[in-house]
């Protein structure tokens, strides 16, 4: 089961991928509303297509989540490959095929779900513990969104989810299966090693000068200087230009005034309830009889208005509040279905409605808390305000100005100051930068950015140190550069590396006679078996591996143990070689708790394997087709 996980790897990157991609949050989800059909076409599924502009958000909040996730170490060039993009776009049309299964099955999404998926989006909670329903809206109108639009999104995607839930938690793994994996899991083997350190055999090497000459010309590319600039850039962006633009108190003043209701929090209610479920097409006897138990439930709740929780959390069909007494917490005015929404406005504090129709059932509504409509002070958005004014009015500058950065940086070419001086920009430099992103450039984006590069290593800007054209980076950011030194690659003549090399020959001899050691002392134990020279014996399973390297570790588990003892001797590169004598096999007894585990892993890799075979199934009957593939089908996934 391991091993098919292991040997899976591009599956299993798949199914990865299916949740990376798709938007919980605020950022990255205006795709969903965007027209995008007069954009060039790269595949089709189900009707739907995908863009190169869904494309490449789709691969943007990809390397975004991967670079916060890995920090320093990301690379942008291991993500931005053919094999990678194609993957992404795999991951899309797989994305729309199990949209479309989702509008096709009627999946639906209760308004109590939508509403707890809302408000526990981070950053939004107030310092009472309520919903920021303001910050809500405005971080949503700053991407061209209304929270109806948002939300509709947000219900596409837990519906989605919904559905992937249900096939990934479906597998069943038997208990013999189970037993045989966890037997594998837990097997022990006794172990003793010997090395043959090459570090050890390094006094008896004596290098010629033949044998450095050869292996310099031989690995000439190891001693090779790279190609490198100095180069100095200037970057125009928004951010650039709001920094030096002033905002006055005054300004900041109107703004609030013209915009309180920016400003204003709406009254907000809370809420709790119990809901009895019917289905939208349910007959008329099925209604009648969630009506009467809804009836029956209501009766209780008013024999007993102090017992509402225990009776929602016995009672109520929805799963996204019942555990909590049925608590909505707080919302405001068009965050719930319409029915509910007009019930509880009309309720005051801790009254009961009567029974209360939607399309989702009868809800019995209980409200428990009011938070007046109340506008911000000025004190506590004024640098909001201020922030915000900058960035209007530098959007708004950004084009006048970036006719001007994009003449002078042309026009005078043989140096960035004209334009910095115009601008009033600062001219930043960097050293050491190569055609290939370092660590030193991957942690800046625009030096690690591919068109800025290859503007920088163009023939003309190496020859004649002018300055890049203006190249638009995206997000109102345009950059120019040019080469102040520029080094060609080169190779290190032998005299000024012969130390080095010297010790790579003494290295790699020495590695030789190592292995050439271990293997005469394996064939001599598989000859005749004796334990002489060998380490202190102790256990290792495939949950401990107690410090064994894993190629050793592979290659001892592998081992037929069916006669004792057995010999095994593992090459490690640039080390040498180890033997490893395997003394006795054990079985520890199975217990009810790691069954448990080793089923439940079982079960997820089946649960995996069952959702990517429903997704290929979706997109062959989606007629799922790439128009413009990223490398050819046979490499696909």
């Amino acid at each position: 089961m391991f091993e098919y996980v292991r040997t899976h790897q591009r599956l299993m990157q798949f199914i990865l991928l299916l949740f990376i991609v798709p938007s919980f949050a605020l950022v990255g989800i205006s795709s969903y509303m965007r027209g995008d059909a007069a954009e060039a076409t790269l595949a089709k599924v189900s009707g739907q297509t995908i863009s190169q502009r869904e494309f490449d958000d789709a691969l943007r909040d990809q390397m975004n989540k991967m670079r916060q996730r890995m920090g320093n170490q990301f690379d942008e060039a291991t993500f931005n490959t053919p094999e990678n993009k194609q993957l992404v776009l795999e991951n899309l049309l797989a994305q729309h095929a199990l949209k479309a299964a989702v509008a096709n099955a009627k999946l639906s999404i209760s308004d109590a779900v939508l509403h707890q998926n809302i408000v526990s989006i981070p950053g939004f909670t107030l310092p009472d513990g309520s919903f920021d329903t303001v910050s809500y809206k405005n971080v949503l109108a700053a991407q061209g969104m209304t929270p109806l639009m948002y939300e509709t999104s947000l219900r596409h995607d837990l519906a989605q989810q919904q559905l992937v839930t249900s096939i990934q938690t479906t597998a069943i793994a038997s208990k013999t299966l189970a037993a045989q994996v966890l037997a594998i899991t837990t097997q022990e083997r006794e172990i003793q090693a010997v090395n043959f350190k090459a570090s050890d055999y390094a006094a008896a090497v004596k290098p010629t000068d033949a044998m450095l000459l050869a292996y310099y010309n031989k690995n000439a590319a190891k001693f090779s200087v790279p190609e490198s600039a100095k180069i100095e850039y200037l970057v125009l962006s928004a951010d650039s230009i709001a920094a030096q633009i002033p905002v006055s108190d005054e300004e900041i003043d109107e703004f609030y005034e013209q915009n309180a209701k920016s400003f204003t929090v709406d009254e907000q209610r809370r809420a709790s309830h119990i809901l009895i479920k019917l289905a939208k097409d349910a007959s008329s006897a099925d209604k009648a009889q969630a009506k009467a138990k809804a009836a029956e439930v209501l009766a209780l709740v008013r024999k007993q208005p102090g017992n509402f929780a225990q009776l929602a959390k016995q009672y109520s069909q929805d799963e996204g509040s019942a555990a909590q007494g049925g608590d909505l917490d707080y919302f405001g005015k068009g965050m719930m279905l319409k029915p509910f929404e007009a019930a509880t406005y009309q309720l005051k504090l801790d009254e009961v409605s009567d029974l209360v129709e939607s399309d989702y059932g009868f809800h019995i509504i209980r409200l428990t808390g009011i938070k007046p409509a109340a506008v911000k002070p000025l004190a506590q958005v004024k640098d909001q305000i201020k922030a915000d004014l900058k960035k209007q009015k530098a959007n708004k500058k950004f084009s006048e100005l970036a006719e001007t950065f994009t003449n002078t940086v042309y026009e005078q070419s043989s140096s960035l100051q004209p334009a910095a001086d115009k601008l009033k920009l600062t001219i930043q430099t960097a050293d050491k930068i190569g055609r290939t992103p370092t660590l030193a450039t991957i942690s800046n984006p625009i030096l690690a950015n591919d068109k800025l590069i290859k503007a920088i290593f163009s023939d003309d800007a190496i020859k004649n140190k002018r300055n890049t054209e203006a190249l638009e980076l995206g997000g109102n950011t345009l950059v120019s550069a040019r080469i102040v030194d520029y080094k060609p690659a080169s190779s290190r003549p032998f005299a000024e590396v012969k130390d080095i090399v010297t010790a790579s020959v003494i290295a790699a001899e020495s590695e030789q006679l190592a292995i050439s050691a271990g293997a005469a002392r394996l064939a001599s134990l598989n000859a005749t078996p004796e334990a002489a020279g060998f380490s202190e014996a102790k256990l290792i399973s495939r949950t401990q591996q107690g410090g064994v390297p894993p190629m050793a570790f592979e290659a001892i588990m592998k081992a037929d143990t069916r006669k004792l003892p057995v010999f095994v001797g593992v090459t490690f590169p640039g080390q040498g070689y180890s033997v490893y004598r395997i003394n006795k096999v054990e079985q520890p007894v199975q217990d009810a708790r790691q069954t448990a585990e080793i089923s439940k892993q079982i079960e997820n890799v089946l649960g995996s394997e069952d959702l990517y075979t429903l997704v290929e199934m979706l997109k062959q009957q989606g007629d799922a087709t790439i128009t413009k593939p990223f490398v050819t089908p046979k490499a696909a996934l």
